[in-house]
């Protein structure tokens, strides 16, 4: 007879199997992820076909297969009907759903990315209809408390180069911070012009010096002859190695709006949204390309919510 155990867990992923049975992905809060048959749910009257249901939450009663786990017995806790009556809070969710089926264990708790999840789908479902373009500030929230939740935080306080606190600057309208994904966070556009600048300088001195040492021929024979003999077993040859900070990649420019919001998504409750305010979608869209970094995946229900938009509210987003 095969072991049973039970668990908690919100379904992230369905997919048919066999004629009738639904694979699905689940995300535990006592074994973190976990595949499992639901046999029969794609059945007409079967019990577990809105338990199979993405984004359900049951209490589960599951038995260990070879291959797969079977769903015995499922007793629905949580629903999220607003959810699938809206496309931008459907593909947000998906959006999410995709980030932690990459972030998350298997055969280890995940209590603390379960009850995470279960927090912000439960503030996208709560937007108001009239305000759903702040779909944005609420994914730009939770992005930044799942990647905070895999030690993944980008750095926004302070520069990446200078570890120098940066600071909105509202009374200047031109000022802006740079955001590099490879470096990790939020850059001074000063300190990364200084960096490029030295690296011109140090590039320049070495072309001078390797100009210099092939002026003429005498040089050149003097070069081949040194080549040419080996270094005598007594002797001892130094090399100077020079560690020179690398140049980031600038991934976007923030103004100070932009910087003062990701400085806040830090924080348990998110600040007040302006809905209009498109500096939401610059913001999301930054910690998008962040995500997809560290991933190493594209967040393709992202797509979906910029096509929506676009389609919708005439906007690039």
């Amino acid at each position: 007879m095969s072991r049973t155990y039970k668990a908690t867990g919100i379904n992230l992923k369905t997919q048919a199997f066999g004629e009738a049975d639904r694979l699905v992905t689940i995300l535990t809060r006592e074994f973190g992820l976990i595949r499992a048959i639901a046999p029969g749910a794609r059945k007409h009257k079967s019990s577990l076909g809105g338990r199979s249901g993405m984004f359900v939450v049951n209490e589960l009663l599951i038995a260990q297969g070879r291959s797969l786990d079977k769903i015995t017995q499922a007793q629905t806790i949580k629903t999220y009907p607003g959810l699938a009556k809206d496309l931008a809070k459907l593909a947000a969710s998906q959006y999410l759903a995709e980030i932690v089926l990459c972030q998350a264990l298997s055969e280890q708790p995940q209590e603390e990315l379960y009850e995470l999840l279960i927090e912000h789908l439960g503030r996208l479902e709560a937007i108001p209809t009239t305000e759903v373009k702040s779909v944005f500030a609420h994914l730009a929230h939770a992005v930044f408390h799942l990647l905070a939740n895999s030690g993944l935080t980008p750095q926004v306080q302070v520069c990446c180069l200078t570890q120098s606190p940066l600071i909105p600057d509202f009374s200047d309208p031109k000022a802006q911070v740079g955001f590099s994904v490879s470096a990790g966070g939020t850059v001074s556009l000063q300190a990364l012009e200084r960096l490029r600048k030295e690296g011109e300088r140090e590039r320049g001195g070495q072309g001078d010096k390797g100009t210099r040492g092939q002026g003429g021929q005498g040089g050149q024979g003097e070069i081949s002859s040194l080549a040419a003999s080996p270094i005598p077993p007594s002797s001892s040859a130094y090399q100077t190695i020079v560690h020179r900070q690398e140049i980031p990649v600038l991934s976007r420019k923030l103004n100070a709006t932009e910087l003062a919001m990701l400085q806040q998504l830090s924080q348990p409750e998110i600040m007040p949204i302006d809905a209009a305010n498109d500096a939401w979608s610059s913001v999301e869209q930054i910690l998008r390309l962040y995500a997809q970094y560290h991933l190493g995946r594209p967040i393709r229900s992202a797509a979906l919510i910029d096509s929506y938009f676009a389609a919708n509210y005439d906007a690039t987003v």
